[in-house]
């Protein structure tokens, strides 16, 4: 399975310098949640097509199990497709290979629907992501005759009787890539954009005998893309909804599920409570019976069983708590370890500090144990 990650656009509506595709949805770029889902579903190679802020983009994204084609200048998603199939496996080859394409600013599309639009491909199908909507303006249609899809209509090129279609084509597909390579540069762009439009080797499929089948998404939000602030925003929103779910539906206790922000990897052991307005960030990990209050930050941290953290607290990266440790109100911790049994109750700054069990550290206390140049360790034993 060869996966290519269209992401050459230049987000103008965005209203900023930063490529679109890195703009982070849960503190992770939109491009590296789709290169994610790339990886879960065994993808063998993956291509990223780039374009503007393209030296941006593969600096932070860049790994060794994606390659990476430049579109430029950028003339449609044919034309884009066009681009990656060298890097391609069997591209050009007999061999049953397969082509999906993804979009870097369709962030939240799920592995299983992806799982489940290749299985409908199977062996010699050209396979779409389609979804029925309300309100389609703007969407290429899915244009059928007797059932079967013969083409796709951009909202451009439509007549009356074709803008009103409500089954609108995503943009994700497989092919075999074999197919690919003989459609691709048989393209034309003869068109209201003058663009390439990858939706045009549906037609060529059709007058190949090739089937067209169809697969849909579970929910709309999975295929919705980011082209604004406004978008982003809402997106986010729908993706920490369902993780709040998932964190529930695991046993957790959230005080308020729209007021919880995770932005990386949450672990919790066994009836762990959550008040409201908490951040998550990195990786953190809470043990059983932990408590997290009100407007809390964690980044990077672990919690012992049993503890009590907040409000107002904030948990910096290497911070490691034991058993039944009280972190209070408007203490920070940072690069240190707190063992079992001790507390810091209120307005103290634990900094780079090896702090034994059973230690209360009073209101006001800080370790900060600098010379102005070097940063020295404080332990503070049981």
């Amino acid at each position: 399975l060869n996966v290519v990650i269209l992401a050459a656009g230049q987000g103008k509506r965005m209203r900023s310098d930063l490529p679109k595709v890195l703009h982070p949805l849960a503190g992770k770029p939109l491009l590296g949640h789709v290169l994610d889902t790339a990886r879960a579903i065994g993808a063998t190679k993956i291509c990223v097509v780039y374009g503007h802020g393209g030296e941006q983009v593969r600096t932070a994204l860049d790994a060794p199990d994606v390659t990476w084609a430049l579109q430029e200048p950028q003339l449609g998603t044919g034309h884009a497709v066009l681009q990656a199939l060298p890097g391609l496996a069997n591209a050009v080859s007999p061999a049953p290979t397969f082509t999906l394409v993804l979009y870097g600013d369709v962030p939240l599309i799920r592995a299983a629907t992806l799982q489940r639009l290749i299985e409908v491909a199977g062996n010699d199908s050209l396979a779409l992501l389609t979804a029925h909507v309300d309100d389609p303006h703007g969407y290429g249609r899915i244009v059928r005759v007797d059932g079967l899809v013969t083409r796709i209509v951009e909202e451009k090129d439509a007549d009356d009787a074709e803008k009103l279609i409500r089954e609108i084509n995503t943009g994700i597909l497989v092919a075999p890539t074999a197919a690919l390579a003989r459609w691709l540069p048989a393209l034309g762009n003869r068109n209201a954009q003058g663009e390439y439009y990858l939706t045009d080797i549906v037609a060529l499929a059709v007058a190949e005998g090739m089937p067209v089948v169809t697969a849909h998404p579970d929910a709309a939000w999975e295929t919705e893309g980011v082209n604004s602030k406004v978008q982003l925003a809402a997106l986010e929103r729908v993706h920490q909804r369902n993780v709040a779910e998932q964190l529930m539906e695991a046993g957790v206790t959230l005080a308020d599920p729209a007021r919880i922000d995770v932005r990386g990897e949450l672990v919790c052991g066994r009836d762990v409570s959550i008040d409201v307005n908490c951040v998550f960030e990195g990786r953190v990990v809470l043990g059983d019976g932990v408590q997290v209050r009100a407007n809390c930050v964690l980044e990077n941290a672990v919690v012992g069983a049993g503890s009590i953290v907040g409000p107002f607290a904030r948990l910096r990266p290497g911070t490691e708590l034991g058993r039944d440790v009280h972190i209070g109100n408007f203490v920070e911790v940072k690069n240190s370890t707190i063992a079992d049994h001790s507390k810091a109750n209120h307005l103290a700054y634990v900094g780079d500090a090896t702090i034994g069990s059973r230690v209360n550290v009073g209101a006001g206390t800080i370790t900060c144990n600098y010379d102005g140049a070097n940063k020295f360790r404080t332990v503070i034993e049981d």
